[in-house]
Parts: structure tokens; C-alpha cells; sequence
């Protein structure tokens, strides 16, 4: 059997979805299976900039001529075309295809999109029923498939994401304060830095410094200055990151919704304790080894204190996340993704 995995997400973001496209890759290297030939499938030309026209250029490029007119073409001795996240290539009727299911936000939160994202986006939605099999990447997200898109049980096949391996750090181009809560993610409004502005701003002085890694995404900057002891410091890689988790008091995830929540377990992989709102699939990620709280400033302001000045509260949780993130790994979810395969041989 031989069956392409569609990568282009590892050259426009950096982000959930090209982190779950890096680690299934490098987890199906690691399981190799005789009867099963995983070849890349992507347009390799980065645009990770934010600035136009030149990332609207490139997306139509790719979406419009590689996707429509190229990546059809390379795929005539190819069994299965998995598409790792919404499809951009069409349907081809000899071939079988797996579509992974990352989230149904367009859906539940249409205003984090621009409106021509939502567009595109829903018209690739509309696409995933035609699938021969989706891959939900959370319990969570598949029974929202099955209530918002009407999939059936026996289409959605549950595969969960895991942690990167934890690493050796590398440094941080700007000076840490010697205490500090983390935020991770991409700085979009549905991350909901909003809620920790609040909680900052009602309690000056009284909270370790915020250190934020991400990218600034157009709707932060219209928030207004940030507080004074905020340190943003744009994108971090993975080595970077293995720095900040490992030296942070806490990983503040205050996210309003999430598929899967891919920084909860990495912090958990490191040994650092997780703040998180009890919404979507943080719970089922994060299990008992999380802490929660009410995404309102009174709650989760009341959790960030505890967390700054209970120890024995941030040992018991650094310990059950280096427990919970065990249990998940890339070579589990390639096993996992090649018996999907399989069952349409």
C-alpha cells in the first residue's frame, strides 16, 4: 500500500496543525511497517510571514495551482491521500482518503476567523464527510463531528496528538525574569490573552512576570499596550521552548476552545505545571494531572495566585503531568494512523 501524506502545513505555519504533521511523521519513521509506504506530499515553499500581498500570493498559489493542478498529478500510483488537516486537494475517486479532524472552530468560534477564512474554510469542511475515513484527534472532537457535521460513528477514528520528547534547551535571545508564569500559543483572540490582561491588571505587582511565546496574529495589537511586566518573545522553537517550560512556574493555558491543546501536554512533558479553563478537550487531555479553573477573571485569578505561592500544590502537579504526557507518544499515534490505513486496503 502506498500512501501520501499531505505536509504543506509544515511550510505555512507553526502551529498546532505543523507540529502534528512533524510528529506523525517522525513517529510513522519510527514504526516502519513493510506493507505500508508513507511518502510526503506538500508544496515546499515557506510562507510563515504574515505580511501582504505576499501571503495571499503564495496561499492562492498553493491552494489554486499546486493543489489543484500538480498534486493530482503525483498522485497516480498512490493508494491512500491522507489530509492531515481541512482538504485543499480535491477528491481523487480511485484513491481512498483520510481526512484528520482538528477542531470544528469554525463552527463553534467563527469570529476568531477573517471572513474570507471562514469561507474557504467551511467550504473544506463540507468536504471531510466525503472521506472514506477522518482521524479525530480528541474523543472531544469526534462527537462534535458526529453532532455539527453528522459523521457517523463508524467513519471517526480517535487518534490523539502527543508531546515532543523533552529535549535539551536552548537559550532565549531575551533575559528571563527569575519568575514567571508562561502563556504558549498563537496570539489570536481565541487564546484568550484577554482574560490574563484582566487578571494582570487587577493585580499589579501581585503576580509573577507573564513571559508569552507566539506569534503576535493580527486582533492582539488592538487590545492596547500590554501590562508592563509582560515579556512577549515572538516565535520560540522547540529547543527554546524546553527552556521556558522547564524554568516557568506554570504553563497559563486560558484557551475559550481547543481540538486537542498541544501545549498542555508539552508543558506536562517537561515537568511543568498546567493552568486550564475545564472547556472543549483540555480535560480530556490534560486528566487529573491538570489544574482548572472558570475562565473568569475572580476564578482563574484566585488559581494563578495558589499556583505563585503553593510549592507542595506545583510539585503534586509537576509530577502527575510527567506521568500524564507518558502516556501519550508519536509512535502510538502512527501505530494508530497505519491501522487506519490498513482498514481501507
Amino acid at each position: 500500500m502506498k500512501v501520501a501524506v499531505e505536509t504543506s502545513a509544515l511550510y505555512t505555519s507553526r502551529a498546532g496543525v505543523a507540529r502534528y504533521v512533524r510528529g506523525l511523521l517522525q513517529g510513522l519513521q519510527a514504526v516502519r511497517s513493510a506493507d505500508v509506504q508513507v511518502a510526503e506530499l506538500g508544496w515546499s515553499v515557506e510562507n510563515f510571514g504574515f505580511g501582504q500581498p505576499q501571503r495571499a500570493l503564495k496561499t492562492l498559489a498553493r491552494e489554486w495551482g499546486w493543489a489543484k493542478c500538480v498534486a493530482p498529478v503525483r498522485l497516480r500510483d498512490v493508494d491512500v491521500l491522507h489530509h492531515t488537516a481541512l482538504p485543499i486537494i480535491p477528491f481523487v475517486r480511485r484513491i481512498r482518503h483520510v481526512v484528520t479532524l482538528h477542531d470544528l472552530a469554525l463552527v463553534r468560534t467563527p469570529e476568531r476567523f477573517r471572513p474570507w477564512q471562514r469561507a474557504a474554510g467551511l467550504r473544506r469542511l463540507r468536504r471531510v464527510g466525503r472521506a472514506d475515513k477522518v482521524i479525530a484527534v480528541s474523543r472531544f472532537t469526534a462527537d462534535e463531528a458526529m453532532a455539527l457535521l453528522g459523521l457517523s460513528a463508524q467513519k471517526i477514528e480517535v487518534v490523539h496528538e502527543a508531546a515532543w520528547p523533552a529535549q535539551a534547551g536552548t537559550p532565549v535571545a531575551t533575559q528571563l525574569p527569575p519568575e514567571y508564569f508562561l502563556f504558549v500559543g498563537s496570539l489570536e483572540p481565541g487564546k484568550n490573552l484577554a482574560l490574563l490582561r484582566r487578571i494582570y491588571a487587577g493585580a499589579p505587582g501581585g503576580l509573577p512576570p507573564l513571559v508569552v511565546a507566539g506569534a503576535r496574529w493580527s486582533g492582539v495589537t488592538h487590545e492596547g499596550p500590554p501590562p508592563p511586566d509582560w515579556h512577549f518573545l515572538g516565535h520560540a522553537d522547540d529547543g527554546q521552548l524546553a527552556t521556558l517550560y522547564r524554568g516557568a512556574k506554570a504553563l497559563l493555558f486560558p484557551s475559550i476552545y481547543e481540538g486537542f491543546g498541544l501545549p498542555v501536554l508539552e508543558a506536562m512533558a517537561y515537568g511543568c505545571p498546567v493552568l486550564c479553563g475545564p472547556v472543549a478537550s483540555l480535560p480530556e487531555v490534560g486528566g487529573d494531572a491538570a489544574a482548572y479553573a472558570e475562565l473568569t477573571p475572580e476564578a482563574y485569578g484566585a488559581a494563578m495566585q495558589r499556583l505563585a505561592t503553593d510549592e507542595g500544590w506545583r510539585n503534586g502537579l509537576r509530577e502527575a503531568g510527567l506521568k500524564r504526557a507518558a502516556q501519550f507518544s508519536w509512535e502510538k499515534c502512527a501505530r494508530e494512523t497505519l491501522a487506519v490505513y490498513r482498514a481501507l486496503s
